[in-house]
């Protein structure tokens, strides 16, 4: 346990705050919180926290709780795993999920927590942690989707001081990077972490030396509290006592051929409290797909579906934790027992989204979302230049890309979207600059998301064309399984890969590869799925289908799936539609299901290779 080393001895007093201090506060650390990215944006060099915002900053109170962020990491587990005296001045590291209780979940995240002193003491906490493109190991980027152990995916920083009372410890540093592929990148990336968590940590003092230190902490406990009474409310109005709910949904398969993977969250109320049970998920993966996750982050996911219910405005924080316990099995894919491989932990990280979806909205199906982009698939390319003035220079790309957002009660989701709401894509003119590459398209694929009265939003298909030979890396999902469709809405459609030889050949390929060559003149299509659909596409108005059919958003084909009748200029034959949207309500049932999986998984398991190019995977086994 971290040991605190403060010169002012005497307990913060709490004190009344009037609701225009407490809007002061509270806005002031929500706007701190953005000032930590912009300083971030302005100083990195990899394009995945420049230009993809690939981080997450987080300010905390003096006990570590979470008082305004993106991600929520356990700045608690964190010190608790921190076996030293921790002074002012002091900046610490680490890129090590097992040392640190699950605060970061793989070793791309580098994890930067700084003390926030006032007048000698500990008033709060700034912390943020951005994914580094590449941390060494046996693959450009650091993401083998064949690793077995941590141990493959590159250099993993245990928790230490990067800075001792303000000093930087060089040499440890130079170890490190030492470590990587793209030195002059993790500096800079580190730099601007380090430069944004001290920047909230100045915003934090000021408000401080404005109101005062006892004012500011009760501020902040005052934050806490009213999202405490806010969730207490709402689980009693929402959840029955004694009533358990559950919901499954699954990750395609490990990158070593097996799957799908079971994650299963149940969830029960038991007066004021609830529980959080992951129990009846897969084993630990024998690949890298395990999601080492913190109880804490449980409980922030589901704060963000519950609070936000109350009130958008609200700033969600720590503060109703102790409403909220969590049961995550040894072993398990959530859990995963040292040194298992974690570097492919983001299909679990968005696989979460849709299992609360799922699970929570089973309470009113009309605020249920149906399934999503629940991923960040990464794309990798990487080589040397070949010829020219930079003949022999290394190059190297890590990128995220973008999918179809469900269909949810309000409307439509997004087409080519993020999960992520703060990320944004590499612009195409920054690739063609910086990379020896072409982007040939890189748009919507029509119809790939789920029809219904709100349609899931459209995959994209980014096409790239390569200018130099060197190697490419791949990290998605939901190839196999579908993005689920929710009352009555159909599921979207599954993500596909695959290389257009130069040499004329094609060559499918698989959800997680990595170390495929390519040479100049291949092109890489990279299709991402669509989102479900909500609600009865027969009630979707006839004109909308048309519109988008005019649009390239859904075909002449797929506008049949509404009961459309048009042509490809989106005239709709109203006779037509009519007609058929009374044969295709006789053919159903009367009830529609709250969820469309598609076909049952046996089914997929047994139609792989005819439907995807690529074999069914192996039931998963223990590691």
């Amino acid at each position: 346990m971290a040991r605190l080393i403060e010169t002012a001895t005497e307990p913060l007093r709490a004190v009344d705050v009037d609701v225009i201090t407490l809007d002061l506060v509270e806005n002031g650390l929500r706007n701190a919180r953005y000032e930590m990215d912009e300083v971030l944006f302005r100083t990195a060099l990899s394009p995945g926290i420049r230009e993809q915002h690939d981080e997450f900053p987080l300010i905390a109170n003096r006990d570590g709780k979470m008082v305004v962020g993106q991600f929520g990491l356990s700045i608690p587990d964190f010190l608790e795993n921190f076996d030293q005296d921790i002074e002012e001045g002091d900046v610490l590291l680490t890129s090590d999920p097992y040392s640190c209780g699950a605060a970061i979940s793989h070793a791309n995240d580098w994890l930067v927590v700084i003390p926030i002193f006032f007048e000698g003491r500990i008033v709060g906490w700034s912390a943020m942690f951005g994914h580094m493109s590449d941390v060494g190991g046996k693959t450009p980027a650091s993401m083998p989707t064949d690793a077995r152990t941590i141990y493959e995916e590159g250099v993993v920083i245990p928790p230490f001081k990067l800075y001792k009372k303000g000093v930087l410890d060089d040499d440890a540093l130079r170890i490190i990077l030492n470590q990587v592929r793209k030195p002059d990148w993790n500096r800079a990336d580190l730099n601007g972490i380090v430069a944004a968590c001290r920047t909230a940590a100045r915003r934090v003092q000021e408000m401080c030396a404005r109101f005062g230190a006892d004012t500011y902490n009760s501020a902040l406990d005052a934050l806490l509290d009213r999202n405490y009474r806010a969730m207490k409310v709402l689980l009693q109005a929402v959840f029955k006592d004694g009533e358990t709910i559950s919901f499954t949904d699954y990750i395609c398969d490990d990158g070593l051929g097996y799957g799908p993977y079971e994650l299963k969250m149940s969830l029960t109320r038991t007066g004021e409290k609830v529980l959080l049970d992951l129990s009846g998920s897969s084993p630990q993966a024998q690949g890298p797909i395990n999601y080492f996750i913190n109880e804490n982050l449980i409980r922030m996911f589901f704060g963000i579906y519950m609070i936000t219910v109350a009130d958008p405005q609200i700033l969600w924080n720590d503060g109703f934790y102790p409403l909220v316990d969590v049961k995550i099995p040894e072993e398990s894919f959530w859990k995963p027992k040292f040194p298992a491989a974690l570097n492919a932990r983001n299909h679990g990280i968005g696989r979460v989204f849709d299992l609360f979806g799922g699970l929570l909205g089973q309470t009113n199906p009309d605020l249920l979302n149906a399934a999503g982009f629940s991923s960040s698939p990464h794309f990798m390319y990487s080589g040397n230049y070949s010829q020219g003035e930079r003949k022999g220079e290394w190059f190297q790309l890590y990128s995220i890309g973008f999918g179809g957002i469900p269909g949810r009660p309000l409307g439509d989701g997004p087409d080519g979207h993020s999960l992520w709401p703060s990320f944004v894509n590499i612009p195409c003119e920054y690739l063609e600059s910086y990379y020896p590459l072409r982007i040939e398209r890189w748009e919507t694929v029509t119809d790939t998301g789920g029809a219904g009265l709100h349609r899931g939003g459209n995959g994209v298909d980014v096409a790239y064309r390569f200018l130099e030979p060197g190697t490419i890396a791949i990290h998605d999902d939901r190839w196999l399984t579908y993005p689920w469709g929710v009352n009555g809405g159909d599921p979207g459609a599954r993500g596909r890969k695959w290389l257009e030889r130069a040499d004329g050949t094609t060559e499918i390929l698989g959800s997680k590869v990595h170390d495929v060559p390519v040479k100049a003149g291949d092109l890489l299509h990279f299709v991402t799925w669509g989102g479900g659909g909500w609600g009865d596409p027969l009630l979707r108005e006839p004109e909308l289908v048309a519109l988008e059919v005019r649009r390239g958003l859904v075909g002449v084909d797929g506008a049949r799936r509404y009961g459309v009748v048009c042509d490809e200029h989106g005239v709709v034959d109203t006779a037509a539609t009519e007609a058929l949207r009374a044969e295709l309500r006789a053919g159903r049932p009367e009830t529609l299901p709250i969820f469309n999986r598609g076909p049952e998984l046996a089914t997929i398991l047994e139609r792989a290779l005819e439907e995807t190019g690529l074999p069914a995977p192996l039931p998963p086994i223990a590691s």
